[in-house]
Protein backbone atom coordinates (compact mmCIF):
# COMPACT_ATOMS: atom_id res chain seq x y z
CA UNK A 1 0.00 0.00 0.00
CA UNK A 2 2.57 2.30 0.67
CA UNK A 3 4.15 1.69 -2.36
CA UNK A 4 0.87 2.63 -4.53
CA UNK A 5 0.92 5.72 -2.52
CA UNK A 6 4.50 6.69 -3.21
CA UNK A 7 3.45 6.01 -7.06
CA UNK A 8 0.52 7.93 -6.86
CA UNK A 9 2.80 10.69 -4.94
CA UNK A 10 5.32 10.52 -7.55
CA UNK A 11 2.55 11.07 -10.14
CA UNK A 12 1.14 14.29 -8.82
CA UNK A 13 5.16 15.78 -8.49
CA UNK A 14 4.95 15.21 -12.30
CA UNK A 15 1.68 16.34 -13.18
CA UNK A 16 2.67 19.70 -10.86
CA UNK A 17 5.81 20.35 -13.02
CA UNK A 18 4.44 20.07 -16.83
CA UNK A 19 4.16 23.04 -18.22
CA UNK A 20 1.28 22.92 -21.12
CA UNK A 21 2.57 23.97 -24.52
CA UNK A 22 1.80 27.43 -25.66
CA UNK A 23 -1.16 28.08 -28.30
CA UNK A 24 0.28 28.65 -31.69
CA UNK A 25 -1.69 31.18 -34.15
CA UNK A 26 -2.21 29.69 -37.80
CA UNK A 27 -1.31 31.51 -40.76
CA UNK A 28 -3.92 33.46 -42.68
CA UNK A 29 -5.75 31.92 -45.26
CA UNK A 30 -5.11 32.70 -49.02
CA UNK A 31 -7.94 34.77 -51.01
CA UNK A 32 -10.84 32.02 -51.38
CA UNK A 33 -9.22 29.93 -49.01
CA UNK A 34 -10.96 28.10 -46.02
CA UNK A 35 -10.31 28.33 -42.23
CA UNK A 36 -10.43 24.94 -40.75
CA UNK A 37 -10.55 24.08 -37.20
CA UNK A 38 -9.12 20.64 -36.93
CA UNK A 39 -9.94 18.28 -33.78
CA UNK A 40 -8.19 15.09 -32.46
CA UNK A 41 -8.00 14.05 -28.93
CA UNK A 42 -4.27 11.97 -29.76
CA UNK A 43 -2.05 13.81 -31.77
CA UNK A 44 1.18 12.74 -31.63
CA UNK A 45 2.88 10.39 -34.65
CA UNK A 46 4.54 8.51 -31.93
CA UNK A 47 1.51 6.98 -30.81
CA UNK A 48 -0.22 5.78 -34.45
CA UNK A 49 -1.56 6.92 -37.61
CA UNK A 50 -3.78 9.54 -36.40
CA UNK A 51 -0.97 11.69 -35.16
CA UNK A 52 0.72 11.08 -38.53
CA UNK A 53 -2.32 11.88 -40.45
CA UNK A 54 -2.81 15.08 -38.93
CA UNK A 55 1.11 16.05 -38.83
CA UNK A 56 0.72 15.45 -42.88
CA UNK A 57 -2.57 16.56 -44.39
CA UNK A 58 -2.71 19.84 -41.65
CA UNK A 59 0.82 21.11 -43.73
CA UNK A 60 -0.98 20.25 -47.18
CA UNK A 61 -3.87 21.93 -46.10
CA UNK A 62 -1.51 24.87 -45.40
CA UNK A 63 0.08 25.01 -48.39
CA UNK A 64 -2.69 24.94 -50.33
CA UNK A 65 -3.88 28.54 -48.98
CA UNK A 66 -5.93 27.07 -45.99
CA UNK A 67 -5.70 28.37 -42.38
CA UNK A 68 -5.41 24.99 -40.40
CA UNK A 69 -6.25 25.38 -36.50
CA UNK A 70 -5.25 21.97 -34.92
CA UNK A 71 -6.83 21.55 -31.12
CA UNK A 72 -5.47 18.80 -29.41
CA UNK A 73 -5.19 16.45 -26.24
CA UNK A 74 -2.12 14.78 -24.84
CA UNK A 75 0.44 13.50 -25.88
CA UNK A 76 0.83 16.70 -27.67
CA UNK A 77 1.10 16.34 -32.01
CA UNK A 78 3.73 17.72 -34.46
CA UNK A 79 3.16 20.29 -36.23
CA UNK A 80 5.24 22.36 -39.54
CA UNK A 81 5.50 25.87 -39.84
CA UNK A 82 1.74 27.63 -40.55
CA UNK A 83 -0.22 25.47 -38.81
CA UNK A 84 -2.30 26.34 -35.69
CA UNK A 85 -2.51 24.93 -32.16
CA UNK A 86 -4.56 25.40 -29.62
CA UNK A 87 -3.77 22.65 -26.53
CA UNK A 88 -6.51 21.01 -24.82
CA UNK A 89 -5.69 19.36 -22.40
CA UNK A 90 -7.11 16.11 -20.54
CA UNK A 91 -5.70 14.07 -17.75
CA UNK A 92 -3.29 12.13 -20.22
CA UNK A 93 -4.40 8.97 -17.66
CA UNK A 94 -1.99 6.43 -19.87
CA UNK A 95 1.21 8.73 -20.10
CA UNK A 96 4.41 7.08 -19.52
CA UNK A 97 5.71 6.42 -16.94
CA UNK A 98 2.83 6.37 -14.95
CA UNK A 99 -0.14 4.81 -17.08
CA UNK A 100 -3.59 4.43 -15.04
CA UNK A 101 -2.94 7.16 -12.61
CA UNK A 102 -5.11 8.92 -10.21
CA UNK A 103 -4.90 12.61 -10.73
CA UNK A 104 -4.81 15.11 -8.03
CA UNK A 105 -8.35 16.20 -7.22
CA UNK A 106 -7.21 19.72 -8.05
CA UNK A 107 -6.78 18.32 -11.79
CA UNK A 108 -10.61 17.19 -11.71
CA UNK A 109 -11.67 21.31 -12.35
CA UNK A 110 -14.61 20.13 -14.64
CA UNK A 111 -16.69 18.14 -15.81
CA UNK A 112 -14.92 16.44 -18.83
CA UNK A 113 -12.13 15.91 -16.14
CA UNK A 114 -14.68 13.37 -13.95
CA UNK A 115 -16.05 12.01 -16.70
CA UNK A 116 -12.00 10.77 -18.41
CA UNK A 117 -11.35 9.48 -14.57
CA UNK A 118 -14.87 8.12 -14.22
CA UNK A 119 -15.03 5.72 -17.14
CA UNK A 120 -10.75 5.07 -16.57
CA UNK A 121 -11.92 4.14 -12.98
CA UNK A 122 -14.70 1.31 -14.73
CA UNK A 123 -12.24 0.20 -16.89
CA UNK A 124 -12.89 2.32 -19.70
CA UNK A 125 -11.49 4.75 -22.25
CA UNK A 126 -12.80 7.73 -21.76
CA UNK A 127 -10.67 10.37 -23.95
CA UNK A 128 -12.81 10.34 -26.91
CA UNK A 129 -16.05 11.89 -24.66
CA UNK A 130 -14.08 13.87 -22.75
CA UNK A 131 -12.24 15.64 -25.41
CA UNK A 132 -15.62 15.96 -27.73
CA UNK A 133 -16.99 17.61 -24.35
CA UNK A 134 -13.93 20.06 -24.34
CA UNK A 135 -13.91 20.80 -27.61
CA UNK A 136 -17.71 21.57 -28.14
CA UNK A 137 -16.78 24.42 -24.80
CA UNK A 138 -14.28 25.80 -26.90
CA UNK A 139 -14.98 26.25 -30.25
CA UNK A 140 -18.57 27.44 -28.74
CA UNK A 141 -16.94 31.23 -28.42
CA UNK A 142 -15.32 30.63 -31.92
CA UNK A 143 -18.24 30.30 -34.29
CA UNK A 144 -16.95 33.73 -36.14
CA UNK A 145 -13.11 32.20 -36.41
CA UNK A 146 -13.55 28.89 -38.84
CA UNK A 147 -16.08 27.83 -41.58
CA UNK A 148 -15.78 24.33 -40.58
CA UNK A 149 -15.07 21.50 -38.37
CA UNK A 150 -12.52 18.67 -39.24
CA UNK A 151 -13.14 15.60 -36.42
CA UNK A 152 -10.15 13.37 -36.75
CA UNK A 153 -11.96 10.09 -35.47
CA UNK A 154 -12.80 11.13 -31.78
CA UNK A 155 -16.67 10.60 -32.52
CA UNK A 156 -17.46 11.67 -29.24
CA UNK A 157 -21.23 12.63 -27.95
CA UNK A 158 -19.99 16.47 -28.01
CA UNK A 159 -19.37 16.04 -31.65
CA UNK A 160 -23.05 16.11 -32.55
CA UNK A 161 -23.71 19.25 -29.90
CA UNK A 162 -20.86 21.03 -32.31
CA UNK A 163 -22.80 20.09 -34.87
CA UNK A 164 -26.15 21.14 -32.69
CA UNK A 165 -24.43 24.64 -32.32
CA UNK A 166 -24.44 25.37 -36.47
CA UNK A 167 -21.05 24.23 -37.48
CA UNK A 168 -20.13 22.41 -40.03
CA UNK A 169 -18.38 19.25 -39.57
CA UNK A 170 -16.42 16.91 -41.51
CA UNK A 171 -14.93 13.85 -39.77
CA UNK A 172 -12.27 11.08 -40.15
CA UNK A 173 -13.34 7.40 -39.49
CA UNK A 174 -9.99 5.54 -40.57
CA UNK A 175 -11.42 2.48 -39.76
CA UNK A 176 -14.23 0.84 -37.93
CA UNK A 177 -12.36 0.08 -34.54
CA UNK A 178 -15.25 -2.41 -34.07
CA UNK A 179 -12.43 -4.86 -36.40
CA UNK A 180 -9.92 -4.18 -33.09
CA UNK A 181 -12.50 -5.59 -30.93
CA UNK A 182 -13.20 -8.51 -32.38
CA UNK A 183 -10.00 -9.28 -33.09
CA UNK A 184 -9.08 -8.60 -29.27
CA UNK A 185 -11.66 -10.38 -28.29
CA UNK A 186 -10.58 -13.35 -30.42
CA UNK A 187 -7.37 -13.68 -28.75
CA UNK A 188 -8.82 -13.17 -24.82
CA UNK A 189 -8.12 -16.79 -23.01
CA UNK A 190 -9.55 -16.30 -20.18
CA UNK A 191 -13.58 -14.64 -18.90
CA UNK A 192 -11.91 -12.14 -17.01
CA UNK A 193 -9.88 -10.83 -20.42
CA UNK A 194 -12.73 -11.03 -22.33
CA UNK A 195 -15.20 -9.04 -19.76
CA UNK A 196 -12.22 -6.29 -19.21
CA UNK A 197 -11.76 -6.04 -23.25
CA UNK A 198 -15.63 -5.40 -23.44
CA UNK A 199 -15.25 -2.81 -21.40
CA UNK A 200 -12.29 -0.90 -22.83
CA UNK A 201 -13.83 -0.81 -25.98
CA UNK A 202 -17.29 0.45 -24.50
CA UNK A 203 -16.73 3.43 -26.17
CA UNK A 204 -17.48 1.83 -29.59
CA UNK A 205 -21.24 2.42 -28.54
CA UNK A 206 -21.19 5.73 -28.61
CA UNK A 207 -18.96 5.96 -31.17
CA UNK A 208 -21.04 4.24 -33.66
CA UNK A 209 -23.97 6.35 -32.57
CA UNK A 210 -22.27 9.34 -33.40
CA UNK A 211 -21.11 8.45 -36.23
CA UNK A 212 -24.99 7.13 -37.77
CA UNK A 213 -25.29 10.81 -37.44
CA UNK A 214 -22.77 12.51 -39.06
CA UNK A 215 -23.40 14.43 -41.68
CA UNK A 216 -20.24 13.67 -44.65
CA UNK A 217 -17.44 10.95 -43.39
CA UNK A 218 -14.02 10.69 -45.40
CA UNK A 219 -12.58 7.45 -44.53
CA UNK A 220 -9.62 5.75 -46.35
CA UNK A 221 -9.95 3.01 -48.54
CA UNK A 222 -13.03 1.15 -49.91
CA UNK A 223 -12.09 -1.26 -47.24
CA UNK A 224 -12.92 0.96 -44.68
CA UNK A 225 -15.95 2.45 -46.30
CA UNK A 226 -17.56 -1.24 -47.00
CA UNK A 227 -16.60 -2.33 -43.05
CA UNK A 228 -18.30 1.13 -41.75
CA UNK A 229 -21.31 0.58 -43.40
CA UNK A 230 -21.72 -3.22 -42.42
CA UNK A 231 -20.33 -3.12 -39.00
CA UNK A 232 -21.25 0.51 -37.86
CA UNK A 233 -24.40 1.30 -40.00
CA UNK A 234 -23.37 4.75 -41.45
CA UNK A 235 -24.96 5.12 -44.90
CA UNK A 236 -22.62 4.96 -47.86
CA UNK A 237 -23.86 8.11 -49.65
CA UNK A 238 -22.52 9.64 -46.89
CA UNK A 239 -19.09 8.42 -46.96
CA UNK A 240 -16.35 9.40 -49.33
CA UNK A 241 -12.67 7.34 -49.77
CA UNK A 242 -9.36 9.74 -49.83
CA UNK A 243 -6.56 7.87 -49.43
CA UNK A 244 -4.02 9.04 -47.00
CA UNK A 245 -0.38 9.52 -48.17
CA UNK A 246 2.92 9.84 -47.44
CA UNK A 247 6.09 11.93 -47.78
CA UNK A 248 7.58 11.06 -50.78
CA UNK A 249 10.83 13.16 -50.51
CA UNK A 250 11.18 11.58 -47.19
CA UNK A 251 10.76 8.26 -47.76
CA UNK A 252 12.34 7.64 -50.98
CA UNK A 253 15.23 5.22 -52.37
CA UNK A 254 18.91 5.99 -50.54
CA UNK A 255 21.67 4.35 -53.30
CA UNK A 256 23.74 5.62 -50.29
CA UNK A 257 22.51 3.39 -47.79
CA UNK A 258 23.87 -0.22 -48.56
CA UNK A 259 20.70 -3.07 -47.32
CA UNK A 260 21.68 -5.49 -44.99
CA UNK A 261 21.43 -9.12 -46.10
CA UNK A 262 19.04 -11.11 -44.39
CA UNK A 263 17.31 -7.48 -42.52
CA UNK A 264 13.68 -7.62 -42.35
CA UNK A 265 11.70 -4.39 -40.61
CA UNK A 266 8.00 -4.27 -39.46
CA UNK A 267 6.53 -0.86 -38.16
CA UNK A 268 4.02 -1.69 -35.40
CA UNK A 269 2.57 1.75 -33.25
CA UNK A 270 1.08 -0.87 -31.06
CA UNK A 271 1.37 -4.12 -29.45
CA UNK A 272 -1.69 -5.48 -29.87
CA UNK A 273 -3.36 -9.11 -31.83
CA UNK A 274 -4.23 -7.13 -34.84
CA UNK A 275 -0.79 -5.49 -36.07
CA UNK A 276 0.36 -9.47 -36.15
CA UNK A 277 3.74 -9.33 -35.03
CA UNK A 278 2.76 -12.41 -33.43
CA UNK A 279 2.58 -14.44 -36.92
CA UNK A 280 5.79 -12.56 -37.79
CA UNK A 281 7.51 -13.73 -34.85
CA UNK A 282 6.65 -17.68 -35.80
CA UNK A 283 7.84 -17.12 -39.22
CA UNK A 284 11.07 -15.39 -38.21
CA UNK A 285 11.82 -18.29 -36.10
CA UNK A 286 11.18 -20.84 -39.23
CA UNK A 287 13.43 -18.66 -41.15
CA UNK A 288 16.26 -18.49 -38.34
CA UNK A 289 16.25 -22.48 -39.29
CA UNK A 290 18.37 -22.36 -42.38
CA UNK A 291 19.48 -18.62 -43.15
CA UNK A 292 21.02 -15.57 -41.21
CA UNK A 293 17.86 -13.01 -40.90
CA UNK A 294 17.14 -10.23 -38.44
CA UNK A 295 14.01 -8.27 -37.76
CA UNK A 296 14.22 -4.85 -36.61
CA UNK A 297 10.35 -3.83 -35.16
CA UNK A 298 10.06 -0.19 -35.23
CA UNK A 299 7.74 0.43 -32.23
CA UNK A 300 8.13 -0.50 -28.17
CA UNK A 301 6.35 -4.23 -27.42
CA UNK A 302 4.72 -3.57 -23.76
CA UNK A 303 7.10 -5.37 -21.33
CA UNK A 304 5.60 -8.55 -20.58
CA UNK A 305 3.35 -8.54 -23.60
CA UNK A 306 2.36 -11.06 -26.09
CA UNK A 307 4.81 -10.14 -28.42
CA UNK A 308 7.70 -9.69 -25.43
CA UNK A 309 6.39 -13.17 -24.54
CA UNK A 310 6.73 -14.50 -28.04
CA UNK A 311 10.22 -13.34 -28.77
CA UNK A 312 11.42 -15.27 -25.69
CA UNK A 313 9.18 -18.40 -26.15
CA UNK A 314 10.83 -18.73 -29.34
CA UNK A 315 14.15 -17.91 -28.87
CA UNK A 316 14.72 -14.46 -30.74
CA UNK A 317 16.09 -12.44 -28.44
CA UNK A 318 19.57 -12.38 -30.32
CA UNK A 319 17.72 -11.66 -33.72
CA UNK A 320 15.15 -9.25 -32.98
CA UNK A 321 16.06 -5.50 -32.33
CA UNK A 322 13.22 -2.99 -31.11
CA UNK A 323 13.46 0.82 -31.89
CA UNK A 324 10.93 3.77 -30.92
CA UNK A 325 10.92 7.14 -30.87
CA UNK A 326 12.71 8.41 -34.13
CA UNK A 327 12.65 10.72 -36.59
CA UNK A 328 10.98 10.47 -40.52
CA UNK A 329 14.39 10.66 -41.66
CA UNK A 330 15.53 8.02 -39.22
CA UNK A 331 12.78 5.74 -40.35
CA UNK A 332 13.36 6.15 -44.13
CA UNK A 333 17.19 5.18 -43.33
CA UNK A 334 15.80 2.03 -41.55
CA UNK A 335 13.91 1.28 -44.45
CA UNK A 336 16.87 1.23 -47.27
CA UNK A 337 18.76 -1.20 -44.54
CA UNK A 338 16.21 -3.61 -44.75
CA UNK A 339 15.71 -5.81 -47.34
CA UNK A 340 11.95 -6.74 -46.87
CA UNK A 341 9.59 -4.76 -45.38
CA UNK A 342 6.43 -6.72 -43.98
CA UNK A 343 3.22 -6.16 -43.04
CA UNK A 344 1.37 -8.96 -41.19
CA UNK A 345 -1.56 -7.45 -40.30
CA UNK A 346 -4.70 -9.28 -39.52
CA UNK A 347 -6.57 -6.09 -40.51
CA UNK A 348 -6.13 -2.77 -41.89
CA UNK A 349 -8.13 0.00 -42.88
CA UNK A 350 -5.57 1.07 -44.59
CA UNK A 351 -1.49 1.27 -44.07
CA UNK A 352 0.96 3.87 -43.61
CA UNK A 353 4.18 1.62 -42.85
CA UNK A 354 3.31 -0.25 -46.46
CA UNK A 355 3.52 3.05 -48.46
CA UNK A 356 6.38 4.54 -46.85
CA UNK A 357 8.68 1.01 -47.50
CA UNK A 358 6.62 1.21 -51.31
CA UNK A 359 7.71 4.85 -50.98
CA UNK A 360 11.67 3.47 -50.09
CA UNK A 361 11.94 1.27 -52.95
CA UNK A 362 12.07 -1.77 -50.71
CA UNK A 363 9.89 -4.78 -51.44
CA UNK A 364 6.58 -5.40 -49.08
CA UNK A 365 5.41 -8.73 -48.00
CA UNK A 366 2.12 -8.37 -46.72
CA UNK A 367 -1.54 -9.74 -45.71
CA UNK A 368 -4.46 -9.66 -47.40
CA UNK A 369 -6.06 -8.13 -44.27
CA UNK A 370 -8.65 -5.26 -44.88
CA UNK A 371 -7.53 -2.87 -47.30
CA UNK A 372 -4.38 -4.18 -47.71
CA UNK A 373 -4.40 -5.57 -50.71
CA UNK A 374 -6.42 -2.31 -52.17
CA UNK A 375 -3.09 -0.41 -50.77
CA UNK A 376 -0.21 -2.50 -51.94
CA UNK A 377 -1.76 -4.08 -55.26
CA UNK A 378 -1.49 -6.84 -56.95
CA UNK A 379 0.19 -9.43 -55.58
CA UNK A 380 3.66 -9.60 -57.51
CA UNK A 381 3.86 -6.85 -59.28
CA UNK A 382 3.95 -4.57 -56.82
CA UNK A 383 4.33 -6.60 -53.78
CA UNK A 384 3.94 -10.19 -52.27
CA UNK A 385 0.34 -10.74 -50.39
CA UNK A 386 -0.42 -13.90 -48.19
CA UNK A 387 -3.31 -15.08 -46.10
CA UNK A 388 -3.41 -13.48 -42.35
CA UNK A 389 -2.72 -15.18 -39.23
CA UNK A 390 0.32 -17.82 -41.50
CA UNK A 391 3.34 -18.01 -40.18
CA UNK A 392 4.17 -20.12 -43.01
CA UNK A 393 2.74 -18.36 -45.81
CA UNK A 394 4.66 -15.35 -44.19
CA UNK A 395 7.64 -17.24 -43.94
CA UNK A 396 7.83 -18.36 -47.50
CA UNK A 397 7.29 -15.13 -48.87
CA UNK A 398 9.54 -13.29 -47.31
CA UNK A 399 12.28 -16.27 -48.51
CA UNK A 400 11.33 -15.78 -51.89
CA UNK A 401 12.38 -12.33 -52.01
CA UNK A 402 15.73 -12.62 -49.88
CA UNK A 403 16.39 -15.69 -52.11
CA UNK A 404 15.90 -13.06 -55.46
CA UNK A 405 17.77 -9.98 -55.54
CA UNK A 406 16.30 -8.88 -59.13
CA UNK A 407 12.45 -9.60 -57.94
CA UNK A 408 13.30 -7.90 -54.95
CA UNK A 409 14.25 -4.70 -57.50
CA UNK A 410 11.67 -5.18 -59.80
CA UNK A 411 9.15 -5.32 -56.60
CA UNK A 412 10.62 -2.60 -55.15
CA UNK A 413 10.70 -0.17 -57.97
CA UNK A 414 7.02 -0.80 -58.98
CA UNK A 415 5.79 -0.21 -55.31
CA UNK A 416 6.96 3.72 -55.41
CA UNK A 417 5.95 4.35 -58.69
CA UNK A 418 2.46 3.07 -57.07
CA UNK A 419 2.68 5.59 -54.39
CA UNK A 420 3.80 8.01 -56.58
CA UNK A 421 0.76 7.30 -58.84
CA UNK A 422 -1.83 7.33 -55.72
CA UNK A 423 -0.34 7.89 -52.49
CA UNK A 424 0.71 11.27 -52.00
CA UNK A 425 -0.12 13.83 -49.08
CA UNK A 426 -0.68 16.44 -51.87
CA UNK A 427 -3.26 14.13 -53.38
CA UNK A 428 -4.98 13.79 -49.80
CA UNK A 429 -5.28 17.44 -49.18
CA UNK A 430 -6.61 18.50 -52.55
CA UNK A 431 -9.42 15.72 -52.14
CA UNK A 432 -9.84 17.01 -48.58
CA UNK A 433 -10.22 20.45 -49.40
CA UNK A 434 -12.87 19.08 -51.91
CA UNK A 435 -14.66 17.62 -49.08
CA UNK A 436 -14.82 20.93 -47.74
CA UNK A 437 -16.36 22.50 -50.38
CA UNK A 438 -18.81 20.11 -51.29
CA UNK A 439 -19.86 19.61 -47.32
CA UNK A 440 -19.86 23.78 -47.44
CA UNK A 441 -21.99 23.84 -50.70
CA UNK A 442 -25.00 21.34 -48.98
CA UNK A 443 -25.26 23.65 -46.29
CA UNK A 444 -26.28 22.36 -42.22
CA UNK A 445 -27.73 19.50 -41.68
CA UNK A 446 -32.15 19.99 -40.77
CA UNK A 447 -32.31 21.87 -37.33
CA UNK A 448 -28.32 21.88 -37.23
CA UNK A 449 -29.07 18.35 -34.77
CA UNK A 450 -26.98 15.71 -37.41
CA UNK A 451 -28.71 12.94 -39.29
CA UNK A 452 -31.34 11.13 -37.25
CA UNK A 453 -31.99 7.13 -37.86
CA UNK A 454 -30.66 7.44 -41.89
CA UNK A 455 -34.05 9.23 -42.74
CA UNK A 456 -32.36 12.68 -43.84
CA UNK A 457 -29.26 12.31 -45.96
CA UNK A 458 -27.36 15.37 -46.82
CA UNK A 459 -26.68 15.15 -50.38
CA UNK A 460 -22.77 15.61 -49.95
CA UNK A 461 -21.19 15.53 -53.58
CA UNK A 462 -18.53 12.86 -54.08
CA UNK A 463 -15.28 14.75 -52.81
CA UNK A 464 -13.06 13.78 -55.44
CA UNK A 465 -14.54 13.73 -58.87
CA UNK A 466 -12.70 16.62 -60.87
CA UNK A 467 -9.60 15.96 -62.84
CA UNK A 468 -8.38 19.11 -61.92
CA UNK A 469 -7.93 18.70 -58.08
CA UNK A 470 -7.13 15.07 -57.90
CA UNK A 471 -5.72 11.83 -59.40
CA UNK A 472 -7.32 8.85 -59.59
CA UNK A 473 -5.85 7.61 -55.95
CA UNK A 474 -8.41 10.24 -54.33
CA UNK A 475 -11.08 9.21 -56.66
CA UNK A 476 -11.25 5.91 -55.32
CA UNK A 477 -10.32 4.38 -58.45
CA UNK A 478 -10.06 0.32 -58.67
CA UNK A 479 -6.37 -0.59 -57.92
Amino acid sequence: MRVTWRRVRESWARSAAIELPLAVPAQPPAPGCLRVAFLVYRGNPQCGGQGVYTRHLTRELVAMGHSVTVFAGQPWPQLDPGVGFVPLPGLDLYRDPDPFRIPHPRELHDLAAAVELGVMLTAGFGEPLAFSMRARRVLRSRRGQFDLVHDNQCLGTGMLGILGDGWPLLTTLHHPITVDRQLALGHATTPWQRATTRRWFGFLRMQTRVARRLPAIVTVSRSSATDIAAQMGVAPERMTVVPVGVDHTVFRPQPDVAAVPGRLMVTSSSDVPMKGLVPLLEALSLLRADRDVELVVVGKPREGGRVDRAIERLGLRDVVRCVSGISDEELARCYAQAQVAIVPSLYEGFSLPAIEAMACGVPVVATTGGALPEVVGRSGETGVLVPPNDPLALARAIAGLLDDPAARARLGAAGRDRVLDRFTWQVTAMGTAACYRALLDTGPPEGGRGVRGGRHRPQVAPCATDRSLVTSAAKGAPC
